[in-house]
């Protein structure tokens, strides 16, 4: 399956410690991520991952178009909501993608740790329908 990986400044070394600790399950799966994210996450786990643009200059647009053209099958957006952001609208673009063409999404740890134990199961095995 394929993986989406997103993270703000504040929750940056969240992603990097999540993608730690569950990479003998993210290490069977296809990973794509924002250039930093994606960077700092390969530095740690030496998962290879493909990296978009940066988030805030086109990356999280990149990811948007692997969404709508069903290319992504989870994804994990580690955002700040405390932190106000000039490009917000992108944000909640992604989310709205998300909801439109029913890729799950985690946006906070709890979430994400549920997602990515059901990966594991097979519980989001009904994606592959979708391609």
């Amino acid at each position: 399956m394929n993986i989406g990986l997103i993270a703000h400044d504040a929750k940056k070394k969240l992603m990097q410690n999540f993608c730690i600790a569950y990479r003998g399950i993210l290490s069977k799966h296809d990973l794509y991520a924002t250039e930093t994210t994606g960077m700092l996450v390969e530095s740690v786990t030496n998962l290879s991952i493909h990296k978009f643009l940066p988030g805030h200059v086109g990356g999280k647009q990149q990811l948007g178009s692997q969404i709508e053209h069903n290319n992504i099958d989870l994804l994990i957006f580690f955002r700040d909501p405390l932190t106000p952001r000039s490009h917000e609208p992108d944000v909640n673009d992604i989310v709205k993608l998300c909801d439109i063409y029913n890729i799950p999404i985690a946006t906070n740890i709890a979430t994400a740790e549920a997602l990515i134990l059901a990966l594991d199961r097979g519980d989001l095995d009904w994606r592959e329908m979708y391609k």
